[in-house]
């Protein structure tokens, strides 16, 4: 075992409760995929106190799961290792590495001298599984040591909080990078077809895509009062997708948040395909692909597999997900996740 990964030996007694630390210092989306292996954890670890080191504007949404006591603040540039050099407290009893496969991220943690390390570039980690599900691969990576993680335990209690726009269509133009981020024109056109329909269309995005969503809004003939824009707080967003009539995004944090609320949902993949971080087999949820080579998940312009959805089949996905179940077209072949190529 190298120096890393091996238990911190000659350490004093941890005040009680123990703790367990666990890195995944990534996005919204990243979170909700990771839920089933912070609740393995949780239930492997019942009497241990569960810090979660992440961005500090994912607290509320983490400590929504119930899976964890606190979060640690920790966030780096992009998907970067965070460093975990402010903890004060005395080394953790456990420390687990959700963040990646690398050592940097085992050695972040490493650095703490927990007792124990669980990571995948400890010599005792299991395999990367490099083509399996995101929800998948870090409930096979815990089963590696022996704790029990379900991936389709992901969903979220419903808020207390009322929706600021109840039985709506949510349409989330914005993704984190260009490449996976649909024109903002298609939404546009799109959210036109969905009011003509006789829906009321919501707009909503991150702090950062005021001009984005208010160039989809202008386009789309939105009123001023469905346009929601400066990022809403998290429970007014969670509320808002939890009592939608679907939610149309790309493959973002929000599209997990529909699924982590079984709100119905249209996702907009490329160039990642669906099988890595699309939504779970259900007829609620319609993954949009053109199969094709994988492209560059975190590049500026969008990706030419996302660029062959047309605005007429993303408009017709969304116009028949609406319908009651009982009048959408049966199923012909069991899929990981709904697919519509």
């Amino acid at each position: 075992m190298s120096p890393a990964c091996a238990p911190a030996a000659g350490l004093p007694a941890t005040a009680h409760p123990p703790t367990v630390l666990v890195l995944r210092a990534l996005g919204l989306g990243d979170l909700l995929a990771g839920v089933p292996a912070l609740r393995g954890i949780r239930r492997a670890f019942p009497r241990h106190r569960i810090l979660l080191a992440q961005p500090p504007g994912l607290a509320e949404p983490a400590l929504a799961t119930g899976a964890i006591d606190a979060v640690l603040a920790a966030e780096a540039p992009g998907r970067a290792v965070p460093s975990l050099g402010h903890w004060t407290g005395p080394p953790p009893d456990v420390a687990i590495d959700l963040h990646g496969n690398g050592p940097a991220s085992r050695d972040a943690l490493a650095v703490l001298r927990p007792r124990r390390l669980l990571a995948h570039a400890c010599p005792d980690g299991p395999p990367w599984q490099g083509h399996a599900h995101e929800r998948s691969r870090w409930c096979a990576f815990l089963r590696g040591y022996g704790i029990a993680a379900d991936p389709l335990d992901l969903r979220l209690p419903r808020p207390d909080t009322p929706s600021p726009a109840p039985g709506a269509v949510v349409v989330h133009p914005g993704a984190a990078s260009g490449s996976r981020r649909w024109p903002g024109e298609r939404f546009a056109a799109v959210v036109r077809c969905l009011r003509a329909a006789g829906h009321r269309v919501v707009l909503t995005g991150g702090p950062d895509e005021d001009a984005l969503v208010r160039a989809v809004a202008e386009r789309g003939g939105q009123r001023a009062g469905d346009v929601l824009t400066g990022g809403l707080p998290w429970g007014e967003l969670s509320a808002l997708v939890a009592e939608a009539s679907l939610v149309l995004s790309g493959d973002t944090g929000l599209a997990h948040l529909a699924v982590a609320h079984g709100t119905r949902s249209v996702t907009l993949f490329g160039p990642v395909s669906p099988r890595l971080w699309g939504p779970p087999r259900s007829p609620d949820h319609l993954a949009l692909w053109r199969p094709g080579p994988p492209g560059d998940p975190h590049g500026r312009t969008p990706d030419a597999l996302l660029m062959r959805l047309s605005t007429g089949g993303v408009a017709a996905a969304c116009l028949m997900l609406l319908r009651p179940a009982r009048d959408r077209p049966p199923r012909h072949r069991p899929e990981t996740a709904r697919v519509l190529h």
